[in-house]
This record gives C-alpha cells, structure tokens and sequence, in this order.
C-alpha cells in the first residue's frame, strides 16, 4: 500500500517537472536559433510577404480589367496637399535623397488607393502584361490615375486666382452707401450708425487686397456682418426703383469724377512735358557758366578737317536740338554704332540761349573720331535774307514742342548745306541702335524723301490723313488723297538735289501762309511734311526706325532690339520723371553718370 502511494507520488512529480521544464527547454532552443543571420532570413521573410500581398493586389487590377469592373475611384489632391506629400521636380533644388522620395510616393500611392505595402522595387517593376491588356480606354484611364515613383510627377496647375470676394465687398459698400443716402439729413438711428461702422470695418479690412487670398479671416467675417446689416436696410428701405434711381446717380457721379481726374492728369502730363526738369536746368546753367569763363577763342569746337564738314563722300547727319543731353545721347548712340566713325559728321543747330552749353558740352566731351559742328540759328542769315518775315513767321506757336523754329527748320536743309547731296535727319529723341551706313546706298527712286510709313492699321504709330490735316476743306480735298499713306519724322533721308530740282522749301512755304489763313491743318511740322513731300517719299523698311517708346504703345522687347533706330515720340520723353520706365533704359546706357557736371546737378538712373 505504501509502496503504491510512493510510486504515486513520483509519477505525479515527475509529470510536474515535464511540464514546468519542457516550455524552458523550448524557448531556449527557439532563442539559440534567432541569430543575426536568422533575423536577416526573418526580415526577408516579411519582404517576400509583403512582395506576394502587392502582386495580388496588382493582379486583383488585371482581373477587374478584363470582368469589365468599376474602375477604383479618382482620388483628387489639392495643391496644398500634393505638395506636402510628394515632391519629384529636380528644379526644385532638394536635396532630399532618393529614398526619402521613394518613401514619400509610397505614401501618396497609399492614400490614392492604388497600391498598398511598403515595397519599392515592385512599384517600379509592375507587370507589364497585365497593363498592355486592358482596354484603350480603360488603359488611358489607369495611366492618368496612377502615379509611378520612377518619373517625374508633373505640379497640378495653379489655382485660378480670384477676386470674387473683393468685388463683393465692394459691392456691399456701394449699397450701403446708396442706403445712406436714404436716411434724412444728420439722421443719427441706430440703422445709419451701424451701416456707417460696417464701411469703415470693411474698407479697414480690404485695405490695398486686389485678390481673395489675401483677405483675412476676420474679413470674410465682416461681410457676413455688413450683409445682416443690409438685409435690415433692406426692410426699412423695400423701394427697389428708388434704390436704382440713387444707384443710377452715384454712377454718373462716379463717372464725371473719372473723367475730370482724367482731364487733371493729362493737363499735367503735357505741363511735365514742355516744362525743363530742374536738374536739366542746372547743367545747362554750369556749361555756359564755363564756356564764359574761357577765353573767346577757346570756345569754338576745334575742328581739324574743316573740309569734312562740306565732303558729300561721308556721312552726315543733321540735329536740331535744344536740349544738351538729348543731343549728346543721341551722338554717343550714332558714334557707338558706327562701323566707320571717322566718316560720320554731325550738324548740330540749336539757338543762341542754348548753343553756349551745347558747345561747351561738346568741347568737354567730343566725340571720338568724329567730326561735329555746332551752329545757331540765329547765324544762318542767308535763310532770313532769302525767305524773310516767312522764315521768321515759324517762331510763333502756342506749342514750342512742335511748331518751334527748330523744328522748322528741316525745311531748308538744302539751303543751310547747299554742298551736300544726301543727309540723315535725326530727331534728338531717338537712339541709335545700329550702323546707319547702309542708309546711303538706298535707291530713293526718284523722290527726296525716304521715311518709315505709318499707315499700317491696328499699329501704336498708326496715323490717316485726316488726323491732322481737314479734308473739309475744298482745296485739301481737291490736291490729297485721303487714303494717303504717312510716314514719320525722326529718322528720314533727304535726296538734297532731288529736293532742289523740285524746289520742295518753296512749295512748303506756301503751304504755310495758306494754314495761317485758314484751318488747313494742325500745329505742327509733321502734317506739313505730308503736303511738301506728298508723292516725293520712298518708304524705308519698318527695321529702321520704330516708334512708340514715349508713350504706352505696348511695343516689344523684340521689336526693340531688331531697330536700328528707336524713337521716343510722344510726351514721355525718357530723360523726365514721366518717362517710361522699361523703354528708359534704352537711352540711359549712353549717358555717363559718372560725369562730375551730371553728379553736381543730381543727374542719376
């Protein structure tokens, strides 16, 4: 019996060591295996998993293709959101590693829901096969929903920029404003008080915004206040004709103020224009402070080959001119340009206030390997003793711009150089951009005058007949041709023998003693350049002369650069402060800020 129980025991203690000691001695095992070699095989073990989870997902694609199953649905990003995700542009300067962005399109692929796991190689190594046989459609399709880490994905488009919003608002305090004006005179309700304090919070928060995103918050929350407060209006004043009648007023106010601020600008706009900037005045001033400074006969050019100034083998150019910066950008452009500078001679004619400056600027400062003459108009008494109190009719206008005895004078260019036979006409407003040698050896066909036409229709420089000359008038109608083509003053080449022949000076004389007895024409020398020359031009290439760059014509930066000549017809000349700033840089580059004169008078870019 004893010897039972004994045997008992020891089963049962033995049964109990098994069973406590068995689970150590396997965990044990288990732990000895789980090296650093089985963690690798483990963890590639997780990597053929997941390997085998996407080639089913990516086969579930396949499948549903060829059952003709819904396409998975397009999930569309905003471009806050897309950017934040996935980033793949290289110029975008990042520096992000390859694997950084790997990661970043597996999670954009991810929430897209069109592959899922955390594989990379077989996002990249997608079958193929699987893809070429679907449908064209259904091909297209895929392409355009899926999103393939090994390429470049393309930004979304910009949003559209809106100003919805603002306009809005503006509208809101234009008829909170029309119900003010409802209210009796130095009405103080609780409904005046509110619509008043409602316009001041909205103009506050609008402020100088010209787009909705760049509206606050609390902006938006200021309409949904100003739109109860107009709802309350609304009630009290429930007349829709009288809120149109008011409405229509304010409209036509509005518009008459338009009009008078357009008026007022440009009244002062032409006043800027015939005015002489400050510090224009001031260099003026110090070069005929120093020209009569020098002894009388230091003051004239020096001048060695007198007989180039009369050689009809060179090339010469004509400027008439009272501005001494103009004049002297415009021979620093000709001489930068020239491909033979030695064969270029100026003929510079001004009047006697300005020919001290003129004189000494050049006498400072002449241009290299070039020959310059600087006359006045006041010397030329040849013209006065031959034309009389007709020549001296051209000083009197109401608009010394256009109708000054300067720029008459290009009328008797064969009279104030009787020994030439071709000459270039240079407006001291324009710049050159190119050698004008080839100018020279244009077949004029007979004609004295060759000029850029201006009678292209839908052009800036366009310009008809009949928008300076009055074709009422029996005589004009008679002897011109409204349908005419004109051309431009600032760069023209004169056939001075052909202009002799035809006797052209005498022709434009009479045809200004008839605009001083009738209203032939406007003021100016341009509408009597049409009338002298009418049937005696020969029209140049547009290349070389374009208009346009002193007033807002649009002209481009092409149109520009292929000039040989540009000109800046119009008021905004660009050496004054109405200039146009993008063309102004054309002109500047041939001025020497630099010059200690130009630093003393405040001349600067």
């Amino acid at each position: 019996m004893k010897l039972d129980r004994r045997c008992q025991r020891i089963l049962i203690l033995s049964l109990l060591s098994v069973s406590v000691f068995a689970p150590i001695v396997l965990v044990s095992n288990r732990l000895k295996n789980f090296t650093s070699t089985g963690g690798k095989e483990f963890i590639d073990d997780l990597s053929s998993y997941n390997h085998r989870t996407e080639a089913l997902k990516l086969n579930a694609v396949h499948q549903e293709a060829e059952k003709g199953v819904k396409e998975p649905t397009l999930v569309v990003y905003e471009d806050e959101d897309f950017n934040s995700v996935v980033s793949f542009s290289s110029s975008d300067g990042n520096s992000e590693s390859a694997e950084s962005r790997e990661s970043r399109g597996r999670v954009f692929l991810e929430r897209s829901g069109h592959i899922t796991g955390t594989g990379t190689e077989e996002i990249k190594q997608i079958d193929q096969n699987n893809i070429s046989s679907m449908t064209g459609e259904k091909l297209e399709h895929f392409n355009q929903t899926t999103v393939w880490p090994a390429q470049n994905v393309k930004r979304s488009q910009p949003l559209r920029v809106t100003d919805a919003k603002i306009k809005e608002i503006k509208d809101q305090v234009i008829r909170a404003k029309a119900y003010l004006n409802f209210a009796p005179p130095n009405s103080n309700s609780h409904l005046v008080k509110e619509l008043k304090l409602r316009i001041k919070e909205l103009e506050r928060a609008v402020g100088a915004a010209t787009k909705d995103s760049d509206l606050s918050r609390s902006a938006l929350q200021r309409m949904r206040s100003m739109e109860a407060s107009l709802s309350k209006a609304n009630r009290v004043y429930p007349d829709c004709s009288a809120m149109a009648t008011k409405l229509r007023a304010m409209t036509y106010n509005a518009e008459e103020q338009v009009q008078s601020q357009k008026n007022q600008a440009t009244f002062l706009i032409q006043l800027a224009a015939r005015t002489t900037p400050k510090s224009h005045h001031c260099l003026s001033m110090k070069l005929t402070s120093e020209y009569f400074a020098v002894q009388p006969e230091e003051r004239d050019l020096p001048i060695t080959n007198h007989h180039k100034l009369h050689d009809p083998s060179l090339y010469h150019y004509a400027i008439f001119s009272d501005n001494v910066l103009a004049c002297a950008v415009l021979v620093n452009s000709v001489v930068s340009s020239a491909l033979q500078p030695e064969k270029v001679v100026f003929h510079v004619v001004t009047d006697s206030l300005n020919l001290p400056a003129i004189s000494m600027w050049f006498t400072l400062n002449p241009p290299s390997n070039s020959t310059i003459q600087i006359q006045s108009r006041d010397k030329l008494e040849r013209l006065s003793t031959k034309y009389g109190s007709a020549f001296e009719q051209t000083q009197n206008s109401s608009d010394p711009r256009y109708s000054s005895a300067l720029n008459h004078l290009r009328f008797y260019l064969p009279e104030i150089f009787p020994l030439l036979n071709k000459i270039v006409l240079l407006d001291h407003d324009v710049v050159v951009q190119k050698d004008l040698t080839a100018l020279w050896s244009i077949d004029m066909k007979g004609k004295a005058n060759g000029a850029v036409e201006t009678c292209k229709k839908g052009h800036p420089s366009y310009r008809s007949m009949d928008m300076l000359i009055n074709f009422s008038d029996p005589m004009v109608a008679k002897r011109f041709d409204l349908k005419a083509c004109t051309w431009a003053f600032g760069l023209n080449l004169f056939d001075l023998r052909e202009w002799r022949r035809r006797n052209l000076t005498a022709l434009y004389l009479n045809y200004l003693q008839l605009g001083y007895k009738r209203q032939l024409w406007k003021a100016g020398s341009l509408p009597l350049g049409w009338v002298t020359f009418y049937n005696q031009t020969v029209a140049l290439d547009r290349r070389w002369h374009v208009l346009g760059l002193g007033y807002e014509s649009g002209l481009g930066r092409e149109d520009i650069e292929r000039a040989a000549v540009i000109h800046y017809d119009g008021v905004m000349k660009p050496w004054l402060d109405i200039g146009i700033e993008k063309y102004k840089g054309y002109w500047s580059k041939h001025v020497n800020y630099e010059h200690p004169y130009l630093q003393q008078c405040n001349i600067h870019q």
